[in-house]
């Protein structure tokens, strides 16, 4: 299973392995992991799953659809590699993959 790591608003590091074909957002609430809520159950209908992945790791991940970016709008801590965690379908190719949670999310 790929190893996800979380860092919270703070800098703490979370990690869980994390099922390929689960959501990175759904990696969070199976591990209790705090800052990603995803209180619309990953239907990419609400910005409470929002993270900012790392620079590094943005060219795997893929950038937000339309759709995606309307909800991230609602985020006021959005930046350019902003995504919805419910939209980031884990694979193999995430294994190490880094997010951060903004504060907003507390």
């Amino acid at each position: 299973m790929p190893l996800i790591t979380y860092i919270d608003h703070k800098g703490n590091a979370f990690e869980a392995d994390v099922p390929v074909g689960d959501s990175v957002m759904q990696g969070a609430v199976d591990n209790m992991i705090d800052g990603i809520i995803g209180q619309c159950g990953g239907a990419c209908a609400c910005a409470t799953c929002h993270c900012i992945v790392e620079d590094a790791w943005f060219e795997k991940t893929g950038p937000a659809s339309d759709e995606e970016k309307l909800m991230l709008e609602m985020s006021s801590e959005m930046q350019d590699n902003s995504r919805l965690s419910c939209q980031i379908e884990v694979t193999d190719d995430l294994d190490g993959l880094v997010v951060h949670m903004p504060q907003s999310q507390y």
